[in-house]
């Protein structure tokens, strides 16, 4: 296989992001195909024993195994990492595998990890139930203020670990204010950018060593496959991450890491989109329900802050009703048009209630904490008419009495 034309580094980092979305990382066959190959192989051949030794003592490049490399995954870390401006790009299994790799891979007994309050279920239970099993200490912080990062580092204090909009509560965190605290104190700092992607948001133009994704959400963008991704500097991917995932083996199918290649190809006209439909259809629940947390809002509490930190919201955001759990459920029950639903980032607009969902494995006390409340219903706006949206939601409002 050889590269596409023009796609050395020194070309393709000055390509603009749609045009990476679409290109970057292409790779050919001698068929000269353009949309790119699925290679269905676990394995490669090698001409002689003498290739296959050199390979592996890394002394002669080339494929050996596809749970350290495939061509189609290699195609998407590297357009990826160029959306990402980061050097390096490995792909996973999973977000959570993603997120999971990001963190042991760096951490032993003894360290600690301080992360923030406000966060997807599972991401708490790293930091609150995985963590600690070996030995690693946490400490969970209200991660809206940068002071709460340094009041709690301590000498043994590793990696930052948070994300930014947080799911569901949307809370927001300042890159730059959290990201130079680590940096001053040698501390890694790990952002889970899922809600935003590289097209609206770049956590390493702010000072982010490690940026996470679950590429499920917007980068596949329509429901279909499983995906994660880490991205960082050469050394960190290839010495820290990549010794962690080479013999653990949270590896990218060829199949899902192409399905995901052709979803970045309309990441930035999809999620530009979304997050259009989505101020608007916040806009509107705006003055019907008690409470929006969007940050595209300029009555969201930081919403110039995000407003500095990202090109657009995007389309996901979450309400708050008064009626507790009888009244969220009665709303989504009462939907006609949008789904329910705990994923994201899907073209099809999908709502659920995380209290009794995505963070029904979290306590009760701990999601009081982090604001996720028994009325607070989550919306993924998608590609529909907005005023479809709009109409289906007045009458699910209706339908429970708002």
């Amino acid at each position: 296989m050889k590269r596409h034309t023009g796609q050395d580094r020194s070309v393709t980092q000055n390509w603009k992001p749609a045009t990476q979305a679409v290109r970057g990382g292409t790779m050919r066959s001698e068929w000269g195909e353009t949309s790119e190959a699925i290679f269905l192989t676990s394995g490669y051949a090698y001409d002689c024993a003498g290739d296959a030794a050199a390979r592996f003592a890394g002394e002669q490049t080339g494929m050996t195994y596809s749970r350290l490399q495939n061509p189609t995954t290699e195609m998407l870390e590297h357009r990826i990492a160029l959306l990402e401006g980061a050097e390096a790009c490995r792909t996973m299994a999973s977000g959570m595998a993603a997120m999971t790799a990001a963190l042991l891979c760096q951490l032993q007994t003894g360290d600690h990890l301080v992360g923030g309050r406000a966060a997807f279920g599972s991401c708490r239970w790293l930091t609150d139930t995985l963590l600690p099993k070996f030995g690693i200490e946490t400490t969970v912080v209200d991660a809206r203020d940068p002071q709460q990062f340094v009041d709690a580092v301590r000498p043994n204090t590793k990696v930052f670990f948070f994300e930014t909009p947080a799911n569901p509560t949307m809370d927001v965190v300042d890159l730059r204010a959290v990201c130079g605290i680590a940096r001053e104190r040698g501390i890694t700092t790990v952002v889970d950018n899922a809600f935003a992607t590289p097209a609206l948001q770049r956590p390493m133009d702010y000072g982010a060593d490690v940026v996470a994704y679950s590429a499920t959400k917007m980068m596949d963008g329509q429901g279909r496959v499983l995906a994660g991704a880490v991205c960082g500097t050469e050394d960190f991917v290839t010495n820290t991450l990549l010794p962690f995932t080479r013999n653990t083996g949270p590896t990218l199918s060829a199949f899902n890491a192409w399905v995901v290649l052709k979803g970045l190809e309309t990441l930035d006209l999809r999620i530009k989109r979304q997050s259009e439909n989505a101020l608007k259809v916040g806009r509107f629940l705006e003055g019907r329900v008690p409470r929006v947390n969007f940050p595209g809002l300029p009555s969201h509490v930081q919403h110039e802050l995000a407003m500095s930190q990202m090109a657009m919201a995007g389309p996901i955001f979450s309400l708050q009703l008064d009626g507790g759990r009888s009244q969220a459920h009665g709303l989504l029950d009462a939907l006609t048009l949008i789904d329910i639903s705990n994923n994201i980032g899907d073209s099809r607009s999908l709502m659920t209630h995380p209290s009794s969902t995505t963070h029904s494995g979290v306590a009760e006390d701990k999601r009081i904490e982090m604001g996720v409340t028994e009325g607070m219903l989550r919306l993924n706006v998608g590609l529909e008419d907005p005023e479809d949206l709009i109409a289906d939601l007045d009458q699910a409002l209706r339908a429970v009495g708002l």
